[in-house]
């Protein structure tokens, strides 16, 4: 009248983790390439300079773009 309850025996919990190798090493890229933007961002040259308003900016944010996409990959 009581059912005992079994388990299978050969249950493999393998840990997986959430992300591949491969989405490690594009959110390693993101981030380079975020702080190669910040780089390019200092400096004590014209405040006004193309490098500073512009390129190092849209640089931080194509980082970040790439990082949401390394995130996303499936």
């Amino acid at each position: 009248m009581t059912e005992k309850k079994t388990s299978p025996v050969n249950q493999d919990r393998k840990s997986e983790l959430v992300f591949t190798k491969k989405n490690y090493q594009l959110l390693l890229i993101s981030i380079a390439i975020v702080v190669f933007g910040f780089i390019l961002m200092i400096g004590t040259t014209d405040i006004y300079d193309f490098r500073k308003t512009l390129l190092a900016p849209m640089v931080v944010l194509f980082g970040f773009g790439f990082g949401v996409y390394a995130i996303l990959k499936k």
